[in-house]
């Protein structure tokens, strides 16, 4: 218990440090969402941004109309996206470990975007099993996690806590997934798209999977 409080503890610290002030013109965009266009624009209630982190995701979805919920661990987070979004009516600050302060079937789609890698085994079951317990059936979960191949980014580095999760230089839990690992751990929704790919918005090229997932109807 007191070193997974650790890891807790020094990732708020990182990310409130990450996340100092800054202003909605200094937040860029990339596409990865684009592909998922044709099923956002069909969602009527607001979008669930996970770890919304500098609102990166959380711009792009308002800039197609959308209303938005971002959240995040980090109060510095959140404090920005309250200064730089003012037209968000909703933004929340938790620990995605505490359980999702939503109700069941609050939402027709989450976006989850380099969030999900930063947990043990069983806390991603949870999380992932969360998730779904706050979509509606039919509800779409878009994500990027860290791939296996991510070396410039600590794939494979430092102590190995589980299979594909190390100690980071921060003294945090992160997960690198490869497709097996993806697709056990959504093993109870239905994989409408999976690739594994590069972004370039960091100084060295991340490799990383983007997916999109459906809770099924039934559930």
């Amino acid at each position: 218990m007191g070193q997974a409080q650790d890891y807790r503890r020094n990732s708020l610290d990182f990310w409130n440090g990450i996340h100092k002030e800054y202003e909605r013109g200094s937040i860029k965009t990339d596409d990865w969402l684009v592909r998922f266009d044709d099923i956002l624009e069909n969602v009527s209630r607001p979008v669930l941004d996970l770890g919304c982190g500098g609102g990166n995701d959380t711009l792009y979805l308002l800039s197609k109309g959308l209303r938005v919920i971002p959240c995040d661990q980090s109060e510095n987070a959140i404090s920005n996206i309250r200064k730089n979004f003012p037209e968000i009516e909703d933004a929340r600050v938790f620990n995605m470990l505490d359980g999702l302060p939503f109700d069941d079937g609050a939402f027709d789609a989450v976006v989850a975007d380099l969030c999900l890698h930063y947990f043990g085994e069983e806390d991603t079951k949870r999380i992932i099993a969360d998730i779904s317990r706050v979509l509606t059936p039919g509800g779409h979960l878009f994500f990027r996690v860290n791939s296996v191949n991510d070396v410039n980014h600590g794939a494979g580095q430092g102590i190995e806590l589980e299979h594909h999760v190390y100690e980071s230089e921060e003294k945090m839990m992160k997960r690198f997934f490869d497709e097996d690992n993806i697709r056990y751990f959504f093993k109870d929704f239905e994989i409408l798209y999976l690739h594994e790919e590069v972004m370039k918005r960091y100084n060295l090229e991340k490799r990383l999977f983007r997916g999109c997932v459906r809770k099924p109807w039934n559930r």
